[in-house]
């Protein structure tokens, strides 16, 4: 039977598990985003996520369990998406039904993903919904791919 994927608002009891989820090493190796302090994480969220009246931010549950978050924001007058499951939900094809519900909510085009360029996975992921490459951009010592949405796929 086939697992029921759907987004709902975030809890503030959701942040722990993202925390969790995010200080997981091979997760963080993966997305080449270094795990932040728990009390940074929180500050983060609360402030720059939730806080922000302009980002768009869903839980993605599976069968009624938290998986992970999907969120769209601005940065430098670019909208751009990011998401995040944990390593239980992984290669079971909730990404790909996440992202389609999340991609139905955010309207906004061009979007804009900027996956590490060794994260096979997601960027199968972004590019099965339509996003096409469009260079690269460096975070340090680290080349990640940039990829747009630009129109509905």
């Amino acid at each position: 039977m086939k697992e029921t994927v759907s987004l709902r608002d975030v809890t503030a009891a959701d942040l722990e598990v993202f925390h969790r989820q995010e200080a997981d090493p091979e997760a963080a190796r993966r997305a080449n985003f270094p795990p932040r302090e728990r009390e940074v994480f929180m500050n983060h969220w609360r402030t720059k996520v939730l806080g922000d009246p302009t980002v768009l931010v869903l839980a993605i549950t599976v069968d009624g369990v938290l998986a992970g978050n999907a969120v769209a924001w601005w940065d430098e007058g670019r909208r751009f998406l990011g998401y995040w499951l944990g390593r239980e939900f992984w290669g079971r094809g909730i990404g790909t039904r996440a992202l389609a519900l999340f991609l139905a909510e955010e309207k906004t085009r061009p979007l804009h993903a900027d996956p590490f360029v060794e994260n096979v996975g997601s960027v199968r992921l972004l590019e099965k919904h339509g996003f096409q490459r469009a260079g690269t951009v460096r975070y340090g010592e680290h080349e990640h791919l940039m990829l747009i949405l630009h129109e509905s796929h």
